[in-house]
């Protein structure tokens, strides 16, 4: 990786929190946003639209932060453990911990009397499905041993940075800030190796 692909993906990464950010945003709180579409208040259609776009580069900023942190973590994983199958089965176990816990503690500190768990579940296993199908794809992309490390990626790191909006347990703010670091979480794995890629090929032809 070269600084002009580290830019490209900063950028990049940096349009797609941005988009996506505004997308889900105008979704999931389109009751309140509907009468700006019906009467066309566009001046005001426009101020939500910057202000979702901005909270969207914000999310992107927490989700290459946390990328570059799992991309050092996973080295320094491999470095203690001294054994690859080693550090694969400790992701393992952070893995069902975190989507245990996602369950658990959110039950316990936020559920209502009437509230069931099921609810609570179903945010766990949305994540663990969304996890397995980056993975698999991180895998056929690259090679099979990258399916572990992409999952916990994809459910480990994205659950740190989605615990401000876990704290809050605000419905709209959790959708808001999920979907978003999803999106970019997914977008920097699966690009990754093609900016690598396409630095090797510079490299050899001498460009």
């Amino acid at each position: 990786m070269n600084s002009r692909n580290w830019v490209r993906l900063f950028l990049s990464t940096l349009a797609v929190g941005g988009m996506s950010a505004a997308v889900v945003g105008f979704a999931v709180r389109w009751e309140e946003y509907r009468e700006l579409f019906v009467e066309l208040q566009f001046a005001e259609i426009f101020a939500v639209l910057t202000w979702l776009v901005g909270v969207g580069f914000i999310f992107s900023l927490i989700s290459q932060m946390g990328f570059f942190a799992y991309l050092t973590i996973h080295r320094f994983g491999i470095g203690i453990f001294r054994s690859v199958s080693l550090w694969t089965g400790v992701q393992i176990v952070l893995i069902v911990f975190v989507l245990f816990d996602l369950v658990y503690f959110r039950y316990r500190f936020f559920a209502q009397e009437n509230d069931s768990i099921l609810h609570y579940m179903l945010v766990s296993i949305f994540l663990l499905c969304i996890g397995v199908a980056v993975a698999f794809l991180k895998a056929r992309q690259t090679k099979k041993e990258a399916f572990i490390p992409a999952l916990f990626f994809m459910i480990v790191i994205t659950t740190v940075e989605w615990f401000p909006a876990l704290r809050t347990n605000e419905e709209s703010w959790l959708y808001l800030m999920l979907f978003p670091l999803l999106i970019c979480n997914m977008y920097q794995l699966l690009i990754l190796p093609k900016l690598t890629l396409r630095t090797s090929i510079l490299k050899t032809t001498g460009k």
